[in-house]
């Protein structure tokens, strides 16, 4: 009896859903046998807390990635640096990486040239060339997305002014100077995608909840290259201690004009 092709199975625990580990795991049996799996992410974040019981259930090894610099995670170049070193020495017959971020697509494209299949697992937004760029695609079924917090009568979570502010601060983090952020490294600043997802709030994509909320710009919208700023608001009215400020600095001129009949 032949023997089923090695898989080697690397997760971006930072940038999925654990509830979807299951269906990946049931695709891949399909396709061979995933003798090696691995989770990459910074363990020590209590985010990740809830992986622990699917790691263990699912012989899964984590790898451990510190954050080395503030808003940005290690764990891509950690996954990429575990997938070559597996190319040249455990050698296994095909890969599967299950994350949605594009920037995955030069890792992808280098194992494809060298004659490897790689089965991609991700969400509905993810980027087209992270698609084209495997053997094979698949979607998360994410219609059932777990309740994490209150929800609205239809299952969904309402969105309200804390949503919008925890959206406005991650755009502004992830913002380069001119106000405008990428899609992606919004996503990254929101977190894992277990403590914040879309779906929760009835939408197949981040950028749809952006524009959703009303309080965003976007452009480059349907692209890869979508990005996101806070819109400006009007400034608030100066009261108190500043406005006498202001007062003092008016040339006192134009304030005798201004307290005659």
């Amino acid at each position: 009896m032949d023997s089923q092709p090695r898989i080697a199975l690397l997760i971006d625990a930072e940038n999925v859903n654990r509830a979807n580990v299951e269906q990946v795991l049931v695709d891949l049996r399909k396709l061979g046998d995933a003798s090696i799996k691995r989770a990459y992410g910074n363990w020590f974040d209590a985010r990740l807390k809830r992986w622990e019981s699917v790691l263990r259930s699912e012989a899964i090894r984590p790898v451990q990635q510190f954050n080395y610099t503030k808003g940005k995670n290690a764990t891509d170049m950690a996954l990429v640096i575990d997938a070559i070193t597996l190319l040249h020495t455990d050698r296994p017959d095909a890969f599967a990486i299950v994350s949605s971020d594009a920037d995955f697509t030069p890792l992808v494209t280098h194992l494809r040239e060298r004659g490897l299949p790689v089965y991609g697992f991700g969400r509905a937004d993810t980027p087209q060339p992270f698609r084209s760029a495997c053997s094979a695609f698949e979607v998360f079924d994410e219609g059932k997305p777990e309740a994490t917090s209150p929800t609205k009568g239809n299952g969904k979570r309402a969105v309200d002014a804390a949503l919008r502010q925890r959206l406005s601060q991650a755009v502004q983090k992830a913002a380069a100077k001119d106000g405008w952020a990428r899609i992606q490294a919004v996503r990254a600043a929101l977190g894992p995608r277990e403590s914040f997802s879309p779906s929760d709030f009835g939408h197949s994509s981040l950028s749809k909840l952006l524009k959703a909320t009303d309080a965003f710009e976007l452009r480059n919208e349907g692209s890869p290259a979508v990005q996101v700023r806070v819109k400006e608001a009007a400034a608030p009215p100066v009261r108190g201690k500043h406005a006498e400020d202001s007062a003092a600095r008016i040339p006192r001129t134009a304030q005798r004009v201004s307290q005659s009949p």
